[in-house]
């Protein structure tokens, strides 16, 4: 019997089919040539559940704070630099 391998992008989007748009285990498996089995250990290592997507989930919200900070922080610099700008050229 042969092993099929299969990218780990192919799996993560087998398993979003499942998760995400709601289609049974066994019509997505019967669609892309693989076992049930098979996409059940994706959804276990892949799924909304699993280590891997809990992190990146964690990674993607720390990711989203900084740019929020960042584009606070340039906001404020950008307006000292104005005002830093206005003083010098009103010297009194």
């Amino acid at each position: 019997m042969s092993h099929k391998r299969y990218p780990e992008q192919f799996k993560i989007e087998a398993v979003k089919q499942v998760t995400v748009a709601g289609h049974s285990v066994a019509d997505v498996a019967q669609r892309l040539g693989t076992t049930t089995h098979s996409l059940y250990a994706w959804i276990k290592r892949y799924g909304p559940d699993s280590e891997e997507h809990l992190q990146q989930s964690a990674e993607s919200a720390e990711i989203r704070r900084l740019q929020k900070e960042l584009k606070r922080v340039t906001e404020e610099r950008d307006l000292l630099k104005k005002a830093a700008a206005y003083f010098a050229s009103h010297p009194e």
